[in-house]
């Protein structure tokens, strides 16, 4: 471009580095003729003249000199921003950003960000804890991770857990003074704690299965919440019954603090899975968390 800034600086740097035409030409790997061509053109568009040339040496002007002097350390720091890129191609590095739900903070996080830090000094991680859908691409994450049918179509999908078998919990203390639900349908004379969507605002209907039908219950509750962590703990609490996936639940029901009921009639969905744009694998930061989460995940079944 005739008006680029940049147009013929490489070609100035270089005969100003080794005082010859000849010598710059060879190492930019053109013509000496078109070296001193695009000399010729910068000094037009400056108005200024850069180099002295006589038949014996190439010099700098006393205008080439001032210029050289401003131009060499702004070149320099271009050249380390493009070497800084390379580090960027060949070594995880940068800020890694997530969107995760809460329920993969016992799942996932906890037990591979301790791991992946010491591993990968030289990334950070930000993590978004939300638990309703996120458009990773529109708020600038790298990843996202959500339960298997909520990952969008146009993404890859890595699992990173098994697939879930949903769970009705309550507490000890709730069946002893409200009694166990044995079928689907007496939830509603039961007490929830309901679940509220924060994308979309709705209350989600408890799902079951029964000889190969669907069965949704509208579960009534004076409480609701749209925090999976806040519904588990207000199940232990004894505050009513809740409806969360198998593996959030899975410590709780093992220490007694939370038991299961109506595990017949439960459906199973997929699992937890990392999702990302396919040109963002390309990144070693998120390729490399990706390896370590496949390996700390098969740890860990």
């Amino acid at each position: 471009m005739a008006n680029d800034p940049f147009n013929g600086l490489r070609e100035f740097l270089a005969v100003a580095e080794a005082k010859s035409f000849t010598a710059a030409a060879a190492t930019l790997g053109v013509t000496p003729n078109a070296v001193s061509q695009t000399i010729r053109a910068l000094e037009a568009r400056l108005g200024l003249q850069l180099f002295v040339r006589t038949t014996r040496r190439v010099a700098l002007t006393e205008a080439g000199l001032a210029f050289l002097k401003r131009v060499r350390p702004a070149a320099t720091e271009i050249a380390d921003a493009y070497e800084l890129l390379g580090d960027f191609r060949d070594r995880p590095m940068g800020n890694l950003r997530l969107t995760v739900p809460r329920m993969a903070i016992p799942l996932v996080l906890t037990p591979l960000l301790p791991r992946f830090r010491q591993a990968y000094p030289d990334v950070s991680v930000e993590v978004s804890i939300d638990d309703a859908a996120v458009d990773i691409t529109e708020h600038g994450f790298d990843a996202g991770m959500r339960i298997g049918e909520a990952v969008e179509r146009d993404m890859i999908a890595v699992r990173l857990t098994p697939d879930i078998t949903w769970a009705v919990v309550g507490s000890p203390s709730y069946f002893i003074k409200h009694g166990r639900p044995s079928t689907p349908e007496d939830v509603t004379r039961h007490e929830a704690v309901r679940y509220r969507y924060p994308g979309s605002g709705t209350i989600y209907r408890w799902e079951f299965e029964r000889e190969g039908r669907d069965v949704s219950v509208d579960a009534p509750g004076a409480l609701t919440v749209n925090d999976f962590q806040m519904l588990m703990e207000m199940a232990e609490a004894g505050t009513g019954l809740a409806y969360l996936p198998d593996l959030s639940v899975r410590d709780a029901v093992a220490s007694g603090r939370l038991e299961r009921v109506l595990e017949a009639y439960l459906p199973t969905s997929p699992g937890l899975f990392i999702y990302f744009p396919a040109k963002a694998q390309t990144q070693p930061k998120l390729r490399a968390f990706l390896d370590l989460a496949a390996k700390v995940m098969r740890e860990r079944t």
